[in-house]
């Protein structure tokens, strides 16, 4: 099985030696995205829900280039700079699903990438 390497322009640059995303099979793994606008490269300076919106953003256009959807995604794992976040967080993120949610756990970390306060990563299947 031959991995490929999924990337777009519509999302931020790699900031380390990663993929955007890698089709393996039926799967694609999703690297962490934080809130990087990609016209930009800049920070989404704002709230917590600011940020998580631009990682969903992210997200999607990575979901987009692999030719699927948030209906393909099968597990998250959402990376916060503090707990009490997490209702922000999932405000914004449960819009972008129609309720069958995928697996997921968040959890709390002590630093971010860029000291952000949202990370997210996925794992989305091509063939439902």
């Amino acid at each position: 099985m031959a991995k490929q390497i999924i990337r777009t322009d519509k999302a931020p640059a790699p900031i380390g030696p990663y993929s955007q995303a890698v089709k393996a099979g039926d799967f694609v793994f999703i690297s962490g995205q934080v809130a990087i606008d990609p016209a930009t490269n800049d920070l989404v300076k704002g709230s917590v829900a600011d940020e998580a919106r631009q990682v969903m953003q992210n997200l999607n256009v990575i979901l987009k280039e692999a030719d699927i959807t948030f209906q393909h995604v099968v597990k998250t794992s959402i990376f916060l700079s503090d707990m009490s976040h997490f209702s922000a967080v999932n405000e914004v993120y449960a819009t972008y699903f129609d309720g069958d949610y995928p697996a997921r756990e968040t959890v709390a970390v002590k630093t971010l990438p860029k000291n952000v306060n949202v990370e997210i990563s996925m794992t989305a299947v091509v063939h439902l």
